[in-house]
């Protein structure tokens, strides 16, 4: 006997007996062209490359280096005195990172 391998396979597992003109109606419901508010909301608070921000203020209070805080002389990162790794040759404090 021949198979015809064109023919559509129907299983006993589907239940779903939805046409192609079904389908293409449900997938255009859900297409509809409108755009999640979200993504307008999460993109206002971006900046592009370039962008003029000479009247935006800095709303971070900077402290000043504490006393169980150093200035690594390779990086200029202020650290914790716990990532002290060293002074380089000049007596200068190193940081874990930069003496690596």
């Amino acid at each position: 006997m021949a198979t015809d391998y064109d023919a559509p396979r129907k299983g006993d597992d589907e239940s779903s007996d939805d046409s192609i003109e079904e389908l293409k109606a449900h997938r255009a419901e859900r297409a509809d062209g409108k755009v999640d508010v979200d993504e307008f909301d999460a993109a206002e608070g971006l900046e592009l490359p370039g962008a003029d921000l000479s009247g935006e203020e800095l709303t971070v209070q900077v402290l000043p280096k504490q006393q169980d805080e150093f200035t690594c002389a390779s990086c200029f990162m202020v650290r914790h005195r716990s990532q002290l790794a060293g002074e380089n040759s000049s007596g200068q404090p190193i940081c874990k990172e930069c003496a690596d």
